[in-house]
């Protein structure tokens, strides 16, 4: 008797010493699978920050073709439309499946590609010009919509920010652009003469992520553009159209193309000329700037726009906008277009543009 009752005591005691074992085991494997996703969510956020690095400061990066731009871009677009689909069906899963946010996705979706993006490049103490142009072939207003939507043609004035940010120059600029609401403002950018190349690169970059257009353009803020009507792909221009639109629809079929009245003058090397290049010596013995077009008014087609705006981090630039932006694209397979309609010396010549 007092042995079986030895053992019923060792039984139970035995279980009871198995169960917390049990239990610590458990936590264990569920610490471990913890730490372990903990780890691998770790590295997958490490390896996202690292691109994202690489990518903003350009490190350990160099420049991306044409076509993997256009392959990243496409990735993108993919994951932003991924992601507003499930932010639609969380909205509609609150509301019933009525979601008002549907219509509204699918009436941007609906709109056509714009044609063109106009960045018309201006500068502080220049509103007359910018009234000018508003009056002239811009418009304001519903007007300026009426163009976006009719002829898929946007245009915005570009400018940087005051050396002394929020002076009176800044305000003055901030008023107008509220009233007009035809604006891009720079506000990483310096507005100063001897930054103009980097502005240009802003803008292509800005202009390229904001609107997906067929083709992004460049004029200057005293250029008067016949905009006309757009044509379709299967029409054909006539003699007597001279119009941007017209210009611009012949060349959909060019995936990399690079429009202007092209040109390559003289670099010079002295420093107290007007047009003094500080890399002169890089363009040979003859001291010839490479062909690009002139910064009156240029057009290049929206491979190249993203291809800047990948790369803005590591494109150089050199004294002046035009043979900075031409230099961009040497070496890359692009088609350059000198096209005599973007020589702005005189409407009756023919051109499409007119310096005032």
């Amino acid at each position: 008797m007092h042995g079986k009752g030895s053992n019923t005591r060792l039984s139970t005691m035995a279980s009871r010493s198995r169960i917390p074992t049990l239990l610590l085991f458990m936590f264990s494997t569920f610490a471990t699978i913890y730490v372990a996703g903990r780890l691998w969510q770790d590295s997958q956020n490490r390896v996202y920050l690292i691109k994202e690095l690489d990518r903003i400061t350009g490190l350990g990066k160099t420049a991306i073709s044409v076509d993997d731009t256009l392959k990243i871009i496409a990735c993108r677009e993919q994951h932003k439309k991924l992601s507003a689909l499930e932010m639609e069906l969380a909205a509609a899963r609150q509301e019933g499946f009525a979601s008002s946010r549907s219509t509204e996705a699918n009436e941007i979706t609906s709109k056509k590609r714009p044609l063109v993006v106009i960045g018309i490049f201006t500068r502080f103490g220049r509103r007359n010009n910018r009234d000018a142009i508003r009056k002239a072939w811009m418009g304001t207003g519903a007007a300026l919509k009426k163009m976006e939507n009719n002829k898929g043609i946007v245009a915005r004035f570009v400018i940087g920010r005051s050396a002394n940010r929020g002076d009176s120059s800044d305000k003055s600029v901030d008023i107008e652009s509220r009233q007009n609401n035809d604006f891009i403002i720079l506000d990483n950018h310096v507005e100063a003469d001897e930054e103009l190349p980097k502005k240009t690169k802003l803008f292509f970059a800005h202009a390229a992520d904001k609107w997906d257009a067929e083709f992004y353009a460049k004029v200057n803020d005293d250029v008067y553009v016949n905009i006309g009507e757009p044509m379709s792909r299967s029409s054909t221009a006539t003699s007597s159209s001279y119009a941007l639109g017209t210009t611009l629809a012949s060349h959909l079929d060019n995936p990399r193309v690079y429009i202007g009245c092209m040109k390559s003058g003289e670099v010079f090397s002295e420093p107290n000329h007007k047009w003094y290049e500080p890399d002169w010596w890089k363009f040979g013995d003859k001291k010839s700037y490479f062909r690009h077009a002139s910064g009156e008014l240029y057009v290049i087609s929206q491979a190249l726009a993203k291809f800047i705006s990948i790369n803005r981090s590591i494109l150089r630039t050199y004294a002046h906008d035009d043979v900075s932006a031409g230099s961009w694209f040497i070496g890359l397979d692009v088609k350059h277009v000198d096209e005599s309609k973007f020589c702005c010396s005189s409407w009756s010549s023919g051109a499409i543009c007119a310096g005032v």
